[in-house]
């Protein structure tokens, strides 16, 4: 996310570092990332689009080639203080800046989000609001994003973010204003007018372990699931670091808390953020945690679909919020493919060869 917080305090793991493969024959590199995705089982490999980058043609021509990516994210142009300025004055512009050509390149599209505690508009903010009006706006928002976008999204992220890392919820203008059952109304707001079969996520870092967090999220959906409340899915952000990311086996534990209740898994916003300098060294482990992270979902059959937080270094999030990190993504500031991209081929290629996925 371009605005977001610092990862949860997690207990060090640090990834020992595996050798870096050799550049892929010719034939192999015929299929990008998403062609190998679907030949593994999943729906999608896909990435986060940003509007300040939608100039640059060598970066578009990547970004909307459905080999590469056949799934796209709008980092930005689908929240709320781009979507809804004014009250009740609706913008879509950034939003089909990426979604149009999406839709030309036979792309998926997650679309995100409905329903965040950052990126609000003033007007929004500042408002005196009772439960009732606010209730009254997030119905109306929801309604007309839902209505412009018919059709367009294989899975919204509902609600982002509503937990802290302790599992308790975060204190916003939502649960401020309307308490914990705001989550419960944007879902039902979401099933109302979405298009049928639209999946509808929750979506948060930090619980990709099994943790406070992620089993606070395992316990919201135990009480839909008792009250008839929709959600079909939940995503795994996955903003990891080099010094500190989840084992394989930390992840697919924490997919299965939500895949046991018969919910989907995707990993939604994968980076792999290390510090700079970057050496040989960093760049090893990178591609090992990148590897890891995607196994663990080709591994779990109800995960379905990865999605890289921006592919270019130069565009990512990272380097504006966290000092002295950076080179979190796939392909660098010379669109070179990096160890951690053929790293998730190779996973993507061995899921192909071992044939344990159903397809889509």
């Amino acid at each position: 996310m371009k605005v977001s917080y610092i990862l949860a305090l997690l207990p060090l793991v640090v990834a020992s570092p595996a050798p870096v493969r050799p550049r892929p024959t010719r034939a192999r590199q015929a299929l990008g990332l998403g062609g190998l995705a679907r030949k593994a089982g999943l729906k999608y490999f896909g990435t986060a689009i940003d509007n300040v980058v939608l100039d640059n043609t060598q970066y578009t021509s990547i970004a909307f080639d459905r080999s590469e990516f056949n799934q796209v994210t709008a980092s930005n142009g689908q929240k709320w203080v781009h979507i809804e300025p004014k009250r009740g004055v609706f913008n879509y512009t950034l939003g089909d800046e990426i979604v149009d050509p999406s839709k030309d390149a036979g792309q998926i599209r997650r679309c995100h989000t409905f329903l965040w505690h950052n990126q609000l508009p003033k007007w929004l903010t500042s408002g005196n609001w009772t439960k009732t009006t606010l209730l009254n706006v997030l119905e109306n928002h929801i309604k007309h994003e839902a209505d412009y976008y018919w059709g367009d999204c294989y899975a919204w992220d509902v609600v982002n973010e509503a937990f802290n890392d302790n599992g308790t919820y975060r204190s916003d203008i939502w649960l401020d204003t309307i308490g914990p059952e705001y989550i419960e109304h944007a879902f039902r707001f979401a099933r109302k007018y979405t298009s049928p079969g639209t999946k509808l996520y929750y979506n948060d870092y930090g619980i990709e372990r099994v943790n406070s967090k992620s089993l606070a999220v395992q316990a919201l959906i135990k009480d839909f699931q008792k009250r008839k409340v929709p959600i079909d899915g939940v995503g795994l952000q996955s903003h990891f670091t080099v010094s500190r990311a989840p084992l394989y086996t930390d992840v697919r534990a924490a997919q299965q808390l939500f895949t046991s209740l018969g919910l989907e898994t995707a990993l939604t916003e994968l980076d792999v953020r290390l510090d700079l300098p970057d050496d040989a060294h960093k760049t090893a482990t990178q591609a090992k945690i990148y590897a890891d992270s995607v196994r663990a979902c080709v591994d779990e059959k109800k995960c379905v679909g990865v999605t890289v937080w921006d592919f270019w270094d130069p565009v990512s999030w990272v380097p504006e919020t966290f000092a002295g990190e950076g080179n979190a993504c796939l392909l660098d500031a010379k669109f070179n493919r990096k160890p951690a991209y053929y790293a998730v081929a190779d996973v993507l290629t061995r899921g192909a060869a071992n044939g344990t996925r159903r397809g889509w």
